[in-house]
């Protein structure tokens, strides 16, 4: 597994997308400042940006519904076989979230769990 998102979870994209484009000034890798969801590339971690749960309207469909009106942050990890993961980690007594599942809209299979202190991670695999 390695680290490739941080997902913050905010109550304003555009806002935050602004923010990180033109003050911080991230070099953008999707959406824009209309986009219910961005991303930017910050060197090896990308950093995303995604509506909290009570902002999503009917139209923004979120990667997963796992997120609560609390969570600020998903740590996303990458792995090479999402589903030989899960399985190692079920064996250690993990709990998830979410099982395996594909997001085709997003490109991505994903599962999600929390860590002991409840921030959520995302495991994800391309598709």
């Amino acid at each position: 597994m390695k680290l490739s998102h941080i997902r913050l979870l905010v109550p304003d994209v555009r806002d935050c997308f602004l923010f990180y484009r033109d003050k911080i000034g991230f070099e953008v890798r999707y959406g824009d400042e209309t986009t219910p969801f961005a991303e930017f590339q910050t060197g090896d971690i990308k950093l995303a940006l995604e509506p909290q749960m009570g902002n999503k309207t009917n139209a923004v469909r979120t990667a997963t519904e796992a997120f609560s009106g609390r969570d600020q942050v998903a740590l996303i990890l990458s792995v090479d076989d999402i589903d030989a993961e899960y399985e190692r980690l079920k064996g250690l007594g993990v709990s998830f979230i979410e099982v395996p599942h594909d997001t085709p809209e997003w490109g991505h299979r994903v599962a999600y769990l929390r860590d002991p202190a409840g921030n959520v991670i995302e495991l994800n695999q391309g598709i």
